[in-house]
């Protein structure tokens, strides 16, 4: 026989819900994906200019290395001030906002500032970061790009009748459709999305995403080309065990690299905010900063595309190695405290090559500039806490798919020592130091999986229609003496008419105020304290629903009717009932139990008895 109940699986329920109005959401993220994509390819050729402009004293749009050529050690020592200056007066008279690196305003806006970006930032925000990399900012166009294409997305849907979720979507779909452009890396983007800015794991914000990842993809080939970013040889051959456990190592290192460069940024942060000046003028000293460190080691100026190709090749020497190592990273983590504005993401990719490269001088040689990149994704998931990401940013970067399984090992290792040791990462710590707590840690919602019939009251007190308030009273009294209240914890008494189904509720303080007046007439019923049209749920209704409906409708408690015939009433929910979805969900999480023993693994049947190697029962 089968026992299968009918209303075992509610048909109203499924893996994912998507509505013909996520399709409108779609065409909105690809009109946001063109948009990015025009601004990204403007961003990139606005730097070339500029640092044509600054160091070279030429018009030319084409990127270049402000250390590629000699200069003269006053240009490089007052080109970064004066940019820091710029971007100073542009973030005090125009922006605050765009100051920094550009992540951690963007996720901001999507959590606590309804996905609202103003107009302003669009324009100020690639102005800034341009001057900055252009006078020879360490920094990278990514976290820029990724704000202004989030600004852009934005923008549109706040000239629309969109949600905040809506709008977040396209911020998103904006911000890494602009980074798409960027790096001719769609499936990092898109990673990112998930990983660090949606925020959820939905087709409503996943398909308008994946849809302007790939429209900034198709763009870019006309626009800036199709080529890797740093085009490689095949790196990863058959590692031996040993070469795979010098994976786990290099996870370490970065994770160790990471935590330096992070905890420095923020003390640049806390040493800047004690200083006696206004903040805009500190862009200026993280310029002379800048200039400072340039004058040491030339190459680490700029975004330093050359540099990464020079380790990803191999061909890196010792010193070069060293001062990208200790003069990049000071003076990008110490000038990024000072508010200039500029992303994290290349720098990062730098430092992790040059780490891979210094690593590759005491291990054993597998290809040029393989340490290089197992580093540079160790690195990424490190600081930015974005393992996924940085696997397969890493591989889109150079296109060598033959290296996945030593960048998994590498940015997985140095994801776990990360979050062990540091609480928040580079990307989430100012956002932290606002007063605002964030989590990135996505789990199903034991709400969601969980109905209204697996917990509702089946035994509850009720009236019927027309009863006397006086009947009523000694009714809700005598169940109130056979049960205390915190065993029996009901809010509402359905009131029934005659044929069972419900007509109305009462609830407890209406029963308990009757209670404690005086004795009431005769003739009064209990339907004249009857509320006619109760909120109501249904049995097949997630526990998640019901809490929405309860907060929408600000009551504590609900009848529970059936769906094909609304007035039956099977059951009673309450926020205790409600709760229990969370207490399992935490007993799955804290109570620890041993399942399988030894001796019961082999332990005989109940009746059975053992003839010499075989059981038999009787």
């Amino acid at each position: 026989m089968n026992s299968t109940r009918t209303d075992a699986v509610p048909r109203h329920l499924g893996d994912f819900t998507v509505t013909t109005r996520t399709f409108l959401i779609v065409l909105l993220a690809c009109a946001a994906g063109i948009i990015s994509t025009a601004a990204a390819w403007a961003l990139l050729k606005l730097i070339g200019l500029i640092t044509n402009l600054a160091f070279y004293q030429r018009f030319n749009f084409a990127l270049v290395a402000p250390g590629a050529d000699h200069h003269s050690p006053a240009l490089i020592l007052l080109l970064p001030i004066l940019g820091g200056l710029l971007v100073g007066l542009m973030a005090r008279y125009g922006s605050e906002v765009i100051r920094g690196h550009g992540m951690p305003e963007t996720i901001y806006s999507i959590l606590r500032d309804g996905s609202k970006v103003k107009p302003r930032v669009a324009m100020l925000k690639p102005l800034s970061a341009a001057i900055t990399i252009g006078t020879g900012g360490p920094f990278g166009a990514e976290g820029p790009i990724i704000m202004t294409g989030g600004a852009f997305g934005s923008l549109l849907a706040q000239f629309l009748k969109l949600t905040a979720d809506e709008r977040k979507t396209l911020l998103v779909a904006g911000a890494v459709a602009g980074m798409t452009a960027t790096f001719n890396a769609p499936f990092a983007s898109l990673l990112l999305a998930v990983e660090l800015l949606l925020f959820e794991w939905r087709p409503r914000s996943f398909l308008p995403v994946a849809f302007a990842v790939c429209v900034a993809a198709i763009l870019r080939v006309p626009l800036i080309g199709s080529a890797p970013i740093f085009p490689v040889g095949t790196l990863a051959p058959a590692l031996t065990p040993v070469e795979y456990l010098l994976c786990v190592v290099c996870g370490g290192a970065g994770a160790l690299l990471a935590l330096v460069a992070t905890r420095l940024i923020y003390f640049s942060e806390d040493m800047f905010m004690k200083l006696p000046i206004h903040w805009m003028w500190w862009p200026a000293i993280g310029g002379l900063i800048i200039g400072v460190g340039g004058l040491f080691e030339p190459r680490a100026l700029g975004v330093g595309y050359d540099v990464i190709q020079v380790f990803l090749n191999g061909t890196a020497t010792v010193p070069l190695i060293t001062g990208i190592l200790v003069v990049k990273t000071l003076i990008w983590s110490l000038s990024l405290g000072s508010g200039t504005s500029g992303g994290v993401l290349a720098p990062i990719v730098m430092l992790g090559a040059a780490l891979g490269s210094l690593l590759a001088l005491i291990f054993p040689h597998v290809a040029p500039g393989f340490w290089a990149l197992v580093c540079l994704a160790a690195v990424i998931g490190g600081a930015m806490r974005l393992p996924l990401t940085g696997v397969i940013f890493a591989l889109e970067l150079t296109h060598d798919w033959t290296a996945l399984l030593p960048l998994v090992i590498s940015a997985t290792t140095a994801f776990g020592i990360s979050a062990l040791l540091l609480k928040r990462s580079v990307l989430t710590e100012k956002v932290a130091r606002k007063g605002f707590h964030l989590t990135r840690e996505y789990s199903i919602d034991p709400l969601e999986v969980m109905l209204v019939r697996e917990v509702m009251r089946r035994n509850f007190t009720s009236f019927r229609r027309g009863t006397s308030l006086n009947d009523a009273i000694t009714t809700f009294t005598a169940a109130r003496r056979e049960r205390s209240d915190s065993e029996n914890p009901q809010r509402i008494y359905p009131i029934l008419d005659g044929q069972g189904r419900l007509a109305g509720i009462v609830t407890r303080r209406d029963m308990l105020d009757a209670t404690l007046s005086e004795t009431a007439a005769p003739d009064v019923s209990i339907d004249e304290m009857m509320v006619r049209t109760p909120t109501v749920c249904h049995p097949d209704m997630t526990l998640r629903e019901v809490s929405y409906l309860l907060a929408e409708n600000r009551v504590s408690c609900v009848p529970v009717v059936d769906r094909s015939a609304r007035e039956k009433i099977v059951g009673i929910l309450t926020l205790e009932d409600l709760l229990q979805g969370r207490l399992h969900d935490l007993q799955e999480e804290r109570v620890r139990e041993r399942v399988l023993h030894v001796r019961r693994i082999f332990r005989l049947p109940r009746g059975g008895r053992r003839t010499g190697s075989r059981y038999s029962t009787s």
